[in-house]
């Protein structure tokens, strides 16, 4: 694990946009796709925001998400609309390279398995992301693996529904699928995050954040958020 503190939220969404872009250079170079998925929360909007001006290779990405609230299409709620909002808005990506969880679908657990049939049809079975984006909840959450939610248990599917978290039903990859990415890149912003950011980087198992695998992960982190900053874990 690489850890980078950085002044400030702007700063660390410029630097994971930078981060994106080499790494979908990178993954076209040598494989001829790249695949991304990506997690809410307002410094990965203004991250996706950077993303649009980067030198990204376009017409080979595609785009997944880590979690979903299940809510309508266009709900304020929904991650998929401010993601629209920050990053669709500003470049040309067809709909095929687009992959909005289905958290519409009157069968919602219908609704997991298609969309892990989904990564699987396009990453490979099974399915390899190139870089998952993740965040860190002031208690210990990521994705929507939430502190005693069942969802935390699944090793046999890469697709689960979560219960209700701060008034809404989730959908969400598991551990199986977040462990298989290539690259995990973590941000992690404001003063609040403090204390969670250092057991996540003492990989504490007790927060669901802290049995994400180390290999291949990077987190950034603003100053309000580290404490004890280095740059290497």
């Amino acid at each position: 694990m690489t850890f980078e503190v950085l002044a400030d939220s702007d700063a660390v969404a410029r630097r994971a946009a930078e981060h994106i872009a080499s790494a979908a250079r990178d993954a076209v170079q040598a494989r001829g796709r790249f695949s991304l998925a990506v997690s809410g929360g307002s410094t990965p909007w203004i991250m996706l925001r950077h993303l649009a001006t980067e030198d990204v290779p376009w017409p080979a990405v595609h785009l997944f998400q880590v979690d979903e609230r299940v809510a309508p299409d266009g709900s304020p709620d929904r991650n998929w609309t401010h993601l629209a909002e920050s990053l669709l808005a500003r470049v040309s990506l067809t709909p095929e390279q687009l992959h909005p969880m289905p958290v519409e679908a009157s069968d919602l657990a219908a609704g997991a398995d298609g969309y892990a049939s989904d990564l699987a049809a396009w990453a490979g079975s099974p399915p390899v992301l190139d870089l998952v984006h993740l965040g860190l909840g002031t208690d210990g959450h990521t994705a929507s693996l939430v502190p005693g939610d069942g969802a935390l248990t699944i090793d046999d599917r890469d697709v689960a529904l979560a219960g209700p978290y701060q008034g809404h039903r989730r959908m969400t990859l598991t551990y199986p699928l977040l462990n298989r990415a290539r690259q995990i890149l973590w941000l992690v912003t404001g003063e609040s995050k403090r204390e969670m950011l250092r057991r996540l980087l003492a990989a504490d198992p007790t927060i669901p954040a802290g049995r994400i695998r180390r290999a291949g992960s990077l987190v950034l982190a603003d100053r309000a958020a580290a404490d004890n900053p280095s740059t290497h874990c």
